[in-house]
């Protein structure tokens, strides 16, 4: 049985701070502002990191798929053939690069990218949830 409680609590953490970052003051000072945006792309790290090793297990223990990948790209593909991703792949793979990118970089052109993507990203992230888990996102 697959557990879905890590998974869904890192979506809720990037959900609730996206959120607190999408109504930031903008007359704050740009420590404090850069200090939103790299707490938003971290638990974004987190929540994409649950989600796609929780997609891998789904794929071994629900689909029965006999070899999956160790890598995130290639698991989005073999969800992408089963049908189980919520959104075209083209995003999910989006996601995979800005996941790579922020990987050390959480300032500038990179980190605007991947907070350009959060709320698409949230949205089928919990679409994603619903569909593996079986259960309503509250």
């Amino acid at each position: 049985m697959i557990d879905y409680g890590k998974y869904a609590k890192a979506l809720k953490h990037l959900q609730v701070q996206f959120g607190h970052y999408q109504t930031l003051d903008p007359s704050l000072p740009d420590f404090l502002q850069e200090a939103m945006a790299e707490s938003v792309i971290q638990r974004f790290e987190t929540a994409y990191d649950c989600q796609w090793k929780v997609l891998k297990r789904y794929l071994v223990e629900e689909l029965g798929l006999p070899e999956v990948p160790n890598s995130p790209k290639p698991v989005f593909r073999l969800a992408n053939e089963n049908r189980l991703l919520p959104a075209p792949i083209e995003r999910w793979l989006d996601y995979a690069n800005a996941r790579i990118a922020t990987a050390h970089d959480y300032s500038g052109e990179k980190a605007g990218e991947a907070l350009a993507l959060m709320g698409d990203f949230i949205q089928d992230a919990i679409g994603l949830y619903q569909r593996l888990s079986g259960k309503s996102w509250t």
